[in-house]
């Protein structure tokens, strides 16, 4: 029996794999989806193409477009990558994306028109069209810049590293108002530094989260990144989110609470991943209120060819199949 969707207005805050994993099982379920995606990817595809033909990076809305699509033969053709020639490395959607950004002027638009094509569910929007690059600065004045370099750094002697976006990016209109008018906000999972803190240093991200009326979610990440997130629990990963909102905004915090066997551990994840902890006795309270789930996907993942970035993705998924039902009683007030 098809359960009816949920006509309440949910929107994805992030950006890569953690969004799209969250997106393609959500417009099942979801009458009203907006993607939220960070626009300071610097590697691979994305990378080449910034450099290259000075667009905005693709890859991430590529991914959320496809996510939302609800035409099979097109989702492949999107994600389709060349393995060999000029094109190695190159998804056919974020070569497809630039085009449409060259030939209109405007990487909304661009956005606007492939998701008309995708036939998508609900609507992809850049948190904001700037040209901007995510900025690392050590505690010994020593600067990085670009997302894709800060993503391969070692962060493990700056336990709070210092992230700013160069230069200063305000926030979307459309990003601006969808924010405003949600029931229900998820901050999707991924790389803590290099993929949710780009969305949200965006200048205005952290003022209209605060004046948003919607429940605020965020999903933790399954593991630890090596030399960036090692010994961090969920509280840890919580309270980093707010330092770079800027106000304490969260009302609930999934995480999981599965304990995998050695074998999927041993095939689902790189050397030095660990499953990231919850520990009830760490903080005398918390004004958000935390939620276990068994959020490990079963499936194994399928890594594709010609990734140039393939090496460094993450084998461990999440199953939001079971983050539905709580979403909609979260907006129900049934918590």
């Amino acid at each position: 029996m098809t359960m009816q969707k949920s006509n309440l207005k949910l929107v994805v805050i992030g950006g890569g794999t953690g969004s799209f994993n969250l997106l393609q099982n959500f417009k099942h379920s979801f009458n009203s989806i907006t993607a939220l995606v960070n626009m300071a990817d610097s590697g691979g595809s994305s990378g080449t193409l910034r450099d290259e033909l000075g667009v905005l990076p693709p890859g991430d809305v590529r991914q959320c477009l496809v996510a939302l699509s609800e035409a099979p033969e097109l989702r492949e053709l999107f994600n389709y990558r060349f393995d060999q020639g000029g094109l190695q490395g190159h998804a056919l959607g974020n070569i497809f994306l630039s085009a449409l950004e060259k030939s209109t002027g405007s990487f909304s638009e661009a956005v606007k028109t492939a998701s008309k094509i995708l036939r998508i569910t609900g609507q992809v929007i850049p948190i904001t069209t700037v040209d901007t690059h995510l900025v690392f600065l050590s505690s010994s004045n020593h600067l990085i810049k670009g997302e894709s370099l800060i993503e391969h750094s070692d962060l493990s002697k700056e336990p709070r590293p210092a992230l700013s976006l160069e230069p200063d990016a305000d926030i979307d209109p459309a990003a601006r108002e969808a924010l405003l008018n949600a029931d229900v906000i998820v901050l999707a999972p991924g790389d803590l530094y290099s993929s949710l803190a780009p969305a949200l240093l965006v200048k205005g991200v952290g003022e209209t989260l605060k004046m948003s009326k919607a429940k605020k979610i965020y999903v933790c990440n399954l593991v630890t990144k090596p030399k960036q997130t090692d010994g961090y629990d969920v509280d840890d990963f919580a309270s980093e989110i707010e330092r770079f909102i800027g106000s304490p905004v969260l009302d609930y915090v999934f995480y999981n609470n599965e304990v995998p066997t050695s074998n999927l551990l041993d095939k689902y994840t790189h050397d030095g991943e660990y499953l990231v902890k919850y520990q009830p006795d760490s903080r005398h309270e918390r004004h958000y209120k935390v939620i276990g789930l068994p959020l490990i996907a079963k499936d194994i993942v399928q890594l594709r060819g010609g990734d140039p970035l393939v090496h460094s993705r993450s084998l461990i998924r999440h199953d939001p199949s079971l983050l539905v039902p709580e979403i909609v009683a979260i907006h129900e007030n049934r918590y």
